[in-house]
This record gives C-alpha cells, sequence and structure tokens, in this order.
C-alpha cells in the first residue's frame, strides 16, 4: 500500500534493539578519534560527500566493477527475437539485474523504460503528508542520470516517460511490438495495484505477429508482464517455507536461512546489451522543480550521491580504502560523521546497490573475518525478512493496530506533531536528529529508535503519524522496512513484547557523552559546557512534554532520572536480535 541497511545498510527502516553495555567505552573512544573529526561541533559546519570520492575515481571503481561482473563466456547464444521492455522500477542499476538480463536472452532488442508516475508525488494515505520529498527526489534523479548513462556505456538508452505505468507501459507494448515486459516484483498494495493494472491493459493487447486467431484464448497471445524477484539477498524461491508460514520471530528466521538456504551469485551480464529499436525521443531526466517540489540542497551534514556509480564507490570506499567493516559492529551506533556505519541503505532502497553484490565482496576471505563483517550480513538478513513480511501480513502492516491488531487510542494532536518532525520539542537529542533528518534525507539508526520511541511513549502521538513522515523525507525509504520498523517500535507488530522506551538521558549519556551530535545540529548549544548541551535549561526550548521516565522538567537532575527509570527497560529487549536495517 505505501512505499520506504550488511549499516552493510540494512534496510531501510530503522532497528529498535540496541548494543550491548560492553561496546559503549571502545565505541566511544572510536567514534570521538576517528568518526567525529570530520564533524566537529566547535567547527564551521560543512557538507560531507557520500562516498567520499571525485567522480572520477567513481567512474574508475564502476568500470573496473562492471568488468568483473561481466561474463566473457557462459552466456551461450542469443537467439531470442521481438522486441522486449525492461520496465525500472525500484531497481535502478545494472550490475545484477536479472530483468536486463532475461531482456537480453528472449529478446533482438530491449527498450529500457522508466516512468515518472505521478501517484509517487501526492500525499500519504492517512494524513496528507507529501509522499516524495525533495531530497529524496532529488537522490532518484541522481539515480536515473547515472543509470542512463551506464545503460548507454552498454548498447542501450533509457526512455523516460511521464505519466502511470498502467497507461504508458502497455501503450510503449503496442507501439514497439513488444512480446514481454520484464520488470522486478513488488510488495506492498499500492505497487501491486499498478502490476495489476499494467497485466490488465496488455491483455487488451495482441501482437501481430502472436496470431491472434483462431480458437487461442486472446490472453495467450497478448504481451506478458514477467515478474522477476530481485530485492532481497535471500531470493524467495529459496526460503525453506512460504511466505505465509514466515516465523513471526526475526531470530528463528534468520536461523532458518542460514542452514537451510543457500545465497544466489550476482546476474552476469555480457559487455553490450544493445541494440535498443528505434525510438525517436528517448526523454530527459527530470528536474526536481518538473516535478511540483521545490529544490532543496544539503547545506550541512552529510550529501548523499545518487546511482549506482556512487553506490559501488561507496562500497568500496568502506570495505576496502578506508577498512571500516573490521569496526562496524563498534561504531554502528554512533550519530555524527559519514563512517561509523556503511549508509548503504539509501542506494538498497532504490535499487541503485544489490544486496547479493555487498554478499559477494566477501571482505572475510580478502582481510579478515569476525562479529564486524558478519553483522553486516546479519542485518541484511532483517531487510530481507521485512521484504517477505509485508508478503505475510499484507496491509496490516499500515493499520493503527498493525499485525497484531492492537487496540490503542492514539492522540493525533497536530501542534505536537509538528514540534516533532520540525526538532522543536525542547529536547536536544531529539531535535538534533530531526533537524539532521529534515536537512540531509538521512538519520542514523540509534536517531531513528531514539526519536521513535519519544513520538510513541513520551508524547503519546500515533505511530503512523511518525511513519508517514520518515516515508515524506528519508532517502532510504522502502515500505517494508519503514513501516515493520514503525509497527515493533509501536508494540503493534510481530514481536509481542511492548516496553521499548529509550531514555533519553541515557541515550545521550551513552552515544553523545560531550554533546558534539546536538551542538553540531542545534548551533545555539555551542558555547555552552559539554556537560550542559543536552539539559540546557532556560538556554533552549522548554520541553514540550515530560519524560515518562528519566529527566523531567519537574526534576531538572539528570542523576535523579536516571536513578527513576525502570531496570534498564532498553536492555531487557530481544537480546541477540540485534539491529533490522543497514544505515
Amino acid at each position: 500500500m505505501i512505499k520506504q541497511s550488511f549499516s552493510l545498510t540494512k534496510v531501510t527502516a530503522f532497528s529498535l534493539s540496541q548494543s550491548k553495555h560492553t561496546l559503549f567505552t571502545f565505541h566511544y573512544k572510536f567514534s570521538k578519534t576517528n568518526m567525529h573529526a570530520s564533524f566537529s561541533a566547535r567547527a564551521t559546519p560543512t557538507v560531507k560527500h557520500v562516498p567520499e570520492l571525485s567522480p572520477e575515481e567513481m567512474d574508475r571503481i564502476r568500470e573496473q566493477t562492471f568488468q568483473k561482473y561481466t561474463s566473457v563466456s557462459g552466456l551461450g547464444e542469443r537467439k531470442g527475437k521481438g522486441v522486449a521492455i525492461v520496465w525500472f522500477r525500484n531497481d535502478l542499476r545494472v550490475l545484477d539485474n536479472e530483468a536486463l538480463f532475461r531482456a537480453w536472452v528472449s529478446s533482438e532488442a530491449i527498450l529500457p523504460v522508466y516512468c515518472v508516475d505521478p501517484t509517487l508525488f501526492g500525499t500519504t494515505h492517512y494524513f496528507g503528508l507529501p509522499k516524495t520529498g525533495a531530497l529524496r527526489e532529488q537522490f532518484i534523479i541522481e539515480c536515473l542520470t547515472d543509470l542512463k548513462r551506464n545503460l548507454v556505456k552498454r548498447g542501450l538508452d533509457l526512455l523516460i516517460q511521464h505519466g502511470k505505468p498502467e497507461e504508458i507501459i502497455p501503450s510503449l507494448a503496442k507501439a514497439f511490438k513488444a512480446h514481454t515486459v520484464y520488470a522486478h516484483k513488488e510488495t506492498c498494495s499500492e505497487e501491486v495495484k499498478v502490476e495489476k493494472l499494467v497485466t490488465r491493459k496488455l491483455q487488451e493487447f495482441v501482437p501481430p505477429s502472436s496470431g491472434g486467431v483462431g480458437n487461442e484464448p486472446r490472453s495467450l497471445n497478448a504481451t506478458k508482464l514477467e515478474l522477476l524477484w530481485g530485492s532481497t539477498m535471500y531470493h524467495i524461491d529459496d526460503l525453506p517455507f512460504g511466505c505465509e508460514s514466515l516465523p513471526d520471530v526475526y531470530t528463528q528466521f534468520r536461523k532458518s536461512v542460514e542452514s537451510k538456504s543457500r545465497i544466489r551469485n550476482c546476474i552476469r551480464l555480457p559487455a553490450s546489451l544493445g541494440p535498443p529499436p528505434e525510438v525517436g525521443d528517448w526523454g530527459c531526466v527530470p528536474q526536481v522543480t518538473e516535478l511540483g517540489l521545490q529544490s532543496e540542497k544539503v547545506s550541512k551534514g552529510m550529501k548523499f550521491i545518487g546511482g549506482e556509480s556512487a553506490a559501488l564507490g561507496r562500497v568500496h570506499d568502506y570495505f576496502w580504502k578506508k577498512d571500516l567493516l573490521k569496526v562496524y559492529k563498534v561504531t554502528r551506533n554512533g550519530m555524527l560523521g559519514p563512517d561509523y556505519s556503511t549508509k548503504f541503505s539509501p542506494w538498497l532502497a532504490s535499487g541503485s546497490l544489490s544486496p547479493r553484490f555487498i554478499y559477494e565482496e566477501r571482505y572475510e576471505k580478502e582481510r579478515q573475518s569476525n562479529d564486524s563483517t558478519y553483522w553486516v550480513l546479519f542485518e541484511l538478513i532483517w531487510r530481507d525478512y521485512f521484504r517477505f513480511l509485508s508478503i505475510k501480513q499484507g496491509n496490516l502492516l499500515f493499520h493503527a493496530g498493525g499485525p497484531r491488531k492492537v487496540d490503542i487510542n492514539w492522540s493525533q494532536d497536530q501542534t505536537m506533531f509538528d514540534a516533532w518532525r520540525r526538532g522543536q520539542t525542547g529536547y536536544p537529542l531529539i531535535d538534533a536528529n530531526m533537524k539532521e533528518l529534515a536537512t540531509t534525507g538521512f538519520m542514523s539508526n540509534r536517531g531513528r529508535q531514539i526519536v521513535c520511541s519519544f513520538l510513541i511513549r513520551d508524547m503519546g502521538i500515533d505511530w503512523r503519524m511518525g511513519a508517514e513522515w520518515f516515508e515524506t523525507c528519508l532517502l532510504d525509504y522502502d515500505p517494508c522496512s519503514n513501516y515493520g520498523n514503525w509497527t515493533y517500535g509501536a508494540g503493534v507488530g510481530n514481536d509481542p513484547r511492548e516496553d521499548r522506551y529509550f531514555s533519553i538521558p541515557k541515550q545521550a549519556q551513552n552515544y553523545d557523552p560531550e554533546g558534539e551530535f546536538v551542538a553540531y545540529w542545534l548551533p545555539e548549544l555551542r558555547a555552552l559546557p559539554r556537560e550542559k548541551r543536552h539539559s540546557p535549561g532556560m538556554m533552549y526550548l522548554k520541553p514540550i512534554v515530560a519524560l515518562k521516565h528519566g529527566y523531567t522538567k519537574k526534576t531538572g537532575d539528570s542523576k535523579v532520572a536516571f536513578s527513576s527509570r525502570r531496570a534498564k527497560p532498553e536492555d531487557n529487549r530481544r537480546k541477540g536480535h540485534g539491529d533490522r536495517r543497514m544505515y
């Protein structure tokens, strides 16, 4: 119904479990010396590009990677006839793209198409927020620009069409007499509805070459929509159970697939995928303003570069150039700077990066194997789980009561919600995270956990309002991970344990002990002593609500706050379950 990181990125959505306290000391030491240097709270705010590579470096890495995954033999002869269409959706890549391969095998010419769907620029289902914010759309535009260039290098091009896929794809099939439309399968109801509409419209057209006479049913001769699975690390056909029997607990799912399933190899492609059919006007990649959105530029923090070339560059930069994977599990709960986690999630969400490619990099064989190198896989499996879970749960994933059908009287106070989304709650840790989201389209895994808990537990606001705001803002939005994580955080998801409270003072103490993160995003706090940045009193906004547990405006004493908390509520949940996405 609705769309949304190995911080390899697991996901797309945020995880609500916490690392063990034994990691806190080392995490802080590593983060402070290696991660925060580029984002000092006292320095002039700067924009850090992700990946931190020049365009020439990204081009070189892309070409080397494409060459590595190009098959010079073993693909066999191309014996297909006619035209096949490749309908690009959330799979904006060339590498490990089965739709491209199947189209090449089955045809003489491939027509790659992307539909700029006006539906994606409408409003969210419940609360009328923009479905796609300007920052994510700019990222997608960069992905399309890069995809078009990479297809041209392989002898093709990308046809850009404005309109609904259910109208454009059948029309193109008719115009080019295409025998098959290849696309990657989606799982949520809005996307599935479009697939069904495309199929229905295609059945109305019978290519002349197919005959269409006699007693043979018309639908058998129609252009076919062939949907392929290509969004997860584990293929849906290789699961040891059907999605209707998917375990309700992640650990059961993970242990089962790790012991009984295998991860398929990346799809190899020929050096040339051409020729394309004769096309008069391939169209241009649109600008943000052409889509009814105001152009936004990242003014501080991280600026993610869209496209497959940037994605491959980031994998190379993080794995090999900076050699950061070996400490990922220790640093992944950071909040400031580009390198505390993989940051793969925006490219995974857009399909610019294949999770199987991340797996195939085989870092363990080249460098070393430890908990950190495994943890990226662990989180990619979480990402897989949410995708398969969306099939099992259907639209329950988007309902107020969630998959558990819980009856809760949520508040929908607009003033309170606006204070949260604008970063004006009076709690620096919350406000800094929300400012980062609005400015960059990204928020750390730790930040997502904290702001979710605050909105739901402390403010009592309907979790769907938070999920829809994330849908608007996140570069790495995908519906399965986003709504899967929000239902979990709200206590209405699969897991029956409801207490997922995150104490803001405790989180600040553990993950931003010197207030560098909050001072970076809230410049008014920079002049304060570090120990005062998280409890600035009259020097900052008055808190909009008192905390359910921890520091409140009544006590104003963080020591009292820590002692008043329930016994480590955030440490008594889901031990061993770990994070649920890759950021």
